[in-house]
């Protein structure tokens, strides 16, 4: 039985004839003993004396059990409550007494089998038939397939009251949650109840990298309730509820002195893995010097850069393709013509900021546009083929562009505009 089977997954027992209540309930008292008896001597952790709370806690759960299942056949409606109250109780203390989920298991087996031993014993008695002995044998072994399951949620919630269990839990939570692909929502929604963490609409991630010989990232059990946290791997990360504020903000770094933090964007719980990747990437831009390091990063002011850089195989490749033109000149007279492509392309084409860019004479602008006019022809015409070498520019920069002062939109704009008839020296 796995976490995600609820108790309304169960099957129902059905129209079970009313009479067969009536043939069951002298069973009952002896059964009861029977079942208790048999579970102590099968299962080993059970062997001892049941004497005292723990006795009285065994036996009150099979006579609940056997009880309830009897009644329900008389009257459907019966209410569960009180027995699955017994059952989720007994669970939780077999834990507290240390022994395993697997005895707990077995024990609802050895329920099942002396049960319906008992129940073969009168069918056979009673003339039963085979189709309503097949009938009753569906009907018992689904309500101790129910049992067990309320008894499981009550095991497991008490395994996830103790504080090692609870760190357990809550770094499985955070898995399950970036889990890809997707695990169910109700899968995320069971273990978090189980925990006690209130499940979020929006969630933050952060990636946390230690700084350079301060050595390993502080215990998760400093950090606020809400956070879960994940910091023994190689990649340590949180998962914050809604946005980071500055308040948070200071909050982890008191948590995590030593520590930079990436922040990813704010965005909805199932894309919690996205927003993980983005802080992830910026915190590895912020590393290899193309954003500025901090001890704080958002990715969210760094989204242009963070998409440019997504792919470096892919940014390799459209460079190559857009700058073949220039493999034949020198590193030096590269290095001018791109200089010049990027001041043209932040300047929309206005020469005279391009000249106080390049800290050139306007001529010498207009004499290295045609330079470039002769090298990359009508791409410099081509809206799309501009776009691409503005952004493998960009990619190539580690700083933000200058700001436009002025200058005109590419609408009815051409680059021959720019050129004089006369050739210029050039600077």
């Amino acid at each position: 039985m796995g976490l995600e089977r609820g108790i309304d997954e169960t099957r129902t027992l059905g129209p079970l004839p009313r009479k067969l209540a009536d043939l069951l309930r002298p069973e009952l008292g002896s059964l009861a003993d029977e079942i208790v008896e048999e579970i102590r001597s099968s299962i080993p952790a059970y062997a001892r004396p049941l004497d005292g709370p723990y006795g009285k806690a065994i036996r009150a759960g099979v006579q609940y059990a056997i009880t309830l299942f009897v009644e329900q056949i008389a009257d459907p409606s019966v209410s569960k409550e009180d027995s699955h109250d017994v059952h989720h109780r007994l669970g939780q203390y077999e834990m507290r007494a240390g022994r395993s989920l697997d005895t707990l298991q077995a024990a609802y087996r050895v329920g099942a089998r002396v049960s319906w031993r008992r129940i073969m014993r009168v069918g056979r008695r009673s003339g039963l038939s085979s189709a309503v002995m097949s009938q009753l044998a569906d009907a018992m072994l689904a309500f101790m397939d129910e049992l067990a399951s309320v008894a499981l949620d009550g095991y497991l919630e008490a395994k996830a009251s103790t504080a090692d269990a609870l760190d357990t839990w809550r770094r499985r939570l955070l898995q399950l949650i970036l889990e890809v692909p997707s695990v169910p929502a109700k899968a995320i929604a069971e273990l978090a109840h189980l925990i006690g963490w209130e499940v979020p609409s929006e969630v933050s991630l952060v990636a946390v990298r230690p700084l350079p010989g301060t050595g390993h990232v502080p215990a998760r059990s400093l950090l606020d309730s809400d956070v879960l946290a994940e910091l023994d791997g190689a990649e340590p990360h949180l998962l914050v509820p809604g946005e980071i504020t500055s308040s948070r903000v200071a909050s982890l770094q008191m948590m995590l002195p030593r520590c930079r933090l990436a922040i990813g964007a704010r965005v909805p719980l199932a894309a919690a893995g996205d927003s993980l990747r983005w802080a992830r990437r910026t915190l590895a831009l912020a590393e290899t010097g193309v954003i500025a390091e901090t001890a704080v990063l958002r990715s969210e002011e760094h989204l242009a850069t963070v998409l440019l850089h997504a792919d470096e195989l892919l940014v390799d490749h459209l460079r190559a393709k857009l700058f073949a033109p220039l493999a034949g000149l020198t590193a030096k007279q590269r290095d001018r013509m791109m200089e010049t492509l990027r001041a043209w392309l932040d300047s929309q084409g206005n020469v005279v900021d391009i000249a106080e860019r390049l800290d050139v004479h306007p001529q010498t602008v207009r004499y290295r546009m045609r330079q470039l006019q002769a090298t990359f022809g009508d791409k410099l015409e081509d809206p799309a083929a501009r776009f691409e070498m503005e952004l493998i520019l960009r990619a190539d920069s580690t700083k933000a562009p200058a700001p436009v002062q002025r200058g005109s939109s590419w609408d009815g704009y051409r680059i021959a505009d720019l050129l004089p008839t006369r050739t210029e020296p050039a600077r």
